[in-house]
């Protein structure tokens, strides 16, 4: 079962930066990690500029991260006062660090989301795509090759019932009705 926890930080001030980093700061002063097996995932909501800010100076927030292939440092959002106070986002970060910086502009930025603290997320995330395996093997053996036969043949039979004249005329007015 995972925890949720809000997330928040403010980035003001020129590259103004702030890291996102739990295995870093689980670390106690002898350098041992006291992370106990529980995975840490951040998501990001939200990024808003603070009533503070300059007018017309465009402040950009970059976010650098590990991805598929090594770490990657792109821009998530551009901000500027009177005309994008704030921008939703749906970003997630399953490993750290996650670098937050404020690459032009003096903010303050403010960046909102979720910290969610589970342990072993990815056996839980294992245990459902088993699950969806099985149900899947469970409907294919359920299946027997004879009765997609039949289903091919279905419709023909509903088609034929539909195409065939009534037999009298009380039912030859009834479908016109309809």
């Amino acid at each position: 079962m995972a925890e949720e926890y809000l997330y928040g930080i403010t980035l003001e001030g020129p590259n103004a930066t702030e890291v996102w980093d739990p295995e870093h700061k689980n670390e106690d002063a002898d350098g041992a990690n006291q992370h106990f097996g529980a995975d840490q995932k951040l998501i990001i909501k939200m990024a808003l500029l603070g009533p503070e800010a300059k007018p017309s100076e465009l402040n950009v927030l970059q976010v650098e991260a590990m991805g598929l292939k090594g770490p990657i440092k792109t821009p998530i959002a551009l901000l500027e006062l009177g005309k994008t106070a704030q921008i939703i986002l749906d970003l997630s970060f399953p490993d750290p660090p996650v670098t937050f910086t404020l690459i032009k502009g003096s903010g303050p930025v403010h960046i909102v989301g979720h910290n969610l603290l589970g342990t072993h997320m990815d056996e839980f995330e294992d245990m459902e795509d088993d699950i969806d395996e099985e149900i899947i093997d469970e409907e294919d053996d359920e299946k027997d090759p004879e009765d997609e036969d039949d289903e091919d043949e279905e419709p023909k039979k509903k088609n034929a019932k539909i195409a065939a004249p009534a037999k009298n005329k009380n039912q030859a007015n009834k479908n016109k009705k309809k």
